[in-house]
C-alpha cells in the first residue's frame, strides 16, 4: 500500500507546531516487529485451537484451566525476542525532543519502553511484569517463558501476568494518567488500532485539541472525526517525520 506523502508531509507539520503529542496505538505498532495481532486474518483469532483465543486470555480460563492458559501464553504471547521497529523508535525520538508528551498504548510487549519511550501508559499491562498471588513476589517474563505448566512462585503460589484478561477491568491509575495527557494534548496520533476494543477506545473521547490524525491499514469507526486520515504502515508513515 503506497502511502500519500502529501499526507505525510502534512502531518509533519503538524508535528513542528504542536507541542504536546499524544500517541494512542494498538496490535499494529508491533506487527511489524513480527508480533501477531488479533483480528487482522493472520491474527491468533484465526488460528486453530482448542478453545477460541478469547475464552483461554479470560480470568474465568485462567483459574479453571490455568494449565493451558499458559500453553497458549507461552507460545503465542511471548514474544521475547521481538525487537523495537522504526514506529516506536521515532514516538522516542518525538519525546526526547519534547514533542510527544505520553504513549498510550493497548499492546502489552513492552516495546515503547524499549525503545526509550519514558512515558508509556500500558492500557492492558505488560507480560514483563509477574506476580505471585500469594505473596506479591515480582518474576519477569523470561521465568515465564523457561517455567514449565503453571509457574510457581517459591513460595508455591501461582504466579500471573499483570496484563488484562477478559472480564477484568483496566487499572484505575494508568487509565487516569492516559486521560490526563489525552485531554491534556493539542495532538492526538492514533495508529495501528481498529478503535473496537473498549472501554480502551472511548479515552479518545476525552481528546479536543488541534489535530487528530489516523494512522491505519484499514478503515475504523473514527475516521470520519479525523483531520488527517493516512492509509498505511505505522512506522512507514512515521518515519515520514
Amino acid at each position: 500500500m503506497a502511502v500519500n506523502q502529501d499526507k505525510v508531509k502534512l502531518l509533519k507539520e503538524y508535528v513542528e507546531e504542536c507541542g504536546s503529542i499524544v500517541f494512542f496505538g494498538g496490535a499494529g505498532v508491533s506487527t511489524e516487529s513480527g508480533i501477531p495481532d488479533f483480528r487482522s486474518t493472520d491474527g491468533l483469532y484465526h488460528q486453530e485451537w482448542k478453545y477460541p483465543p478469547e475464552t483461554i486470555l479470560s480470568h474465568t480460563f485462567f483459574v479453571s484451566h490455568t494449565e493451558e492458559f499458559y500453553r497458549f501464553y507461552r507460545k503465542k504471547m511471548l514474544c521475547l525476542d521481538a525487537k523495537p521497529n522504526a514506529a516506536h523508535k521515532k514516538l522516542a525520538e518525538l519525546e526526547e525532543r519534547g514533542k510527544l508528551t505520553a504513549v498510550v498504548t493497548q499492546n502489552i510487549d513492552g516495546l515503547h519502553q524499549m525503545a526509550g519511550s519514558k512515558c508509556v501508559y500500558e492500557l492492558h499491562g505488560s507480560v514483563h511484569r509477574n506476580y505471585c498471588q500469594r505473596c506479591g513476589a515480582f518474576y519477569d517474563a523470561r521465568y515465564i517463558l523457561e517455567s514449565e505448566g503453571v509457574p510457581r512462585c517459591s513460595c508455591g503460589g501461582v504466579i500471573k501476568p499483570d496484563v488484562v484478561l477478559y472480564e477484568e477491568g483496566l487499572d484505575s491509575k494508568v487509565i487516569r494518567g492516559a486521560v490526563n495527557a489525552i485531554s491534556r494534548a493539542d495532538m492526538l496520533i492514533i495508529g495501528g488500532t481498529s478503535l473496537a476494543v473498549y472501554p480502551a477506545a472511548g479515552l479518545i473521547d476525552y481528546f479536543s485539541g488541534r489535530h487528530l490524525v489516523l494512522i491505519n491499514r484499514d478503515a475504523t469507526p473514527r475516521d470520519r472525526q479525523a483531520d488527517l486520515l493516512i492509509q498505511g504502515n505505522i512506522g512507514e508513515v512515521l518515519s515520514g517525520i
